[in-house]
């Protein structure tokens, strides 16, 4: 199987995101993770949206700061999906300025039963096109 390349978002840090100290708020960057994960799975075609019997809710969220991150800071945040379960899956997140490694972090998110609030197994469909993300390699 060819080795698929790794996915980079590349965004700009916004004011509002920022606090008194004039760096990015520590849960703002979860938003940006979930902007660079959302773009990772449309390449995957991939969509969160369009309800269903099925959620992905995160149930384990992490990221540490390695740089000071401010506003207006062009970065770009890579996504590897790192590990594929039978009802979950693990997203790591790195976040550049330049060259620099400025944040990682990670989402585990569940596929979930809507009705019933529980765990479910990844559909087929979706496994199959995660599957082909998946990335066995270390960072």
């Amino acid at each position: 199987m060819p080795r698929r390349e790794r996915f980079r978002f590349e965004t700009r840090i916004r004011f509002i995101d920022t606090d008194a100290s004039g760096r990015i708020h520590y849960t703002a960057m979860f938003r940006y993770f979930e902007s660079a994960e959302i773009e990772f799975m449309r390449t995957l075609g991939i969509s969160y949206s369009g309800g269903g019997d099925y959620a992905f809710p995160r149930v384990h969220v992490d990221c540490d700061f390695m740089l000071a991150i401010k506003h207006d800071d062009l970065v770009e945040i890579e996504v590897s999906l790192r590990k594929l379960g039978r009802s979950s899956m693990r997203l790591e997140f790195q976040t550049y300025m330049g060259d620099a490694l400025a944040a990682k972090g990670a989402v585990v998110i569940v596929c979930m039963d809507r009705r019933t609030g529980r765990p479910l197994t990844i559909p087929e469909e979706l496994r199959s096109k995660l599957s082909s993300a998946l990335s066995n390699s270390e960072a």
